[in-house]
């Protein structure tokens, strides 16, 4: 996956549209990411022992990977891999699409 855990990322489409945030987790399975503070929805939560009561949490859920973009600088970048070094040494490398810079 091109987006990693800690990466800055802009929503692109959907109710969070145009907000940015960090990476908290990346759901490789599913191509989704859970981003902080965004897609954050109400559930609703039983109580864990007899005497505790249930409560009603906020919790950030996972946004499918097509819908986000990494940002670097103030601009989202589409990504791209490059493999630099020779032999053994070799080893992939992150790049952003429009200037081919190293993310």
């Amino acid at each position: 996956m091109k987006i990693r855990k800690g990466d800055t990322v802009i929503v692109r489409t959907g109710k969070d549209k145009g907000k940015t945030g960090t990476v908290l987790t990346v759901l490789v399975k599913s191509d989704a990411v859970v981003i902080e503070g965004l897609n954050v929805v109400k559930r609703h939560q039983k109580s864990r022992r007899a005497r505790s009561q249930g409560q009603i949490i906020e919790k950030s859920m996972p946004i499918h990977i097509s819908n986000v973009g990494l940002m670097v600088g103030d601009k989202a970048v589409r990504t791209g891999y490059q493999i630099e070094g020779e032999g053994d040494k070799r080893t992939k490398v992150r790049v952003a699409r429009p200037t081919g810079k190293k993310v």
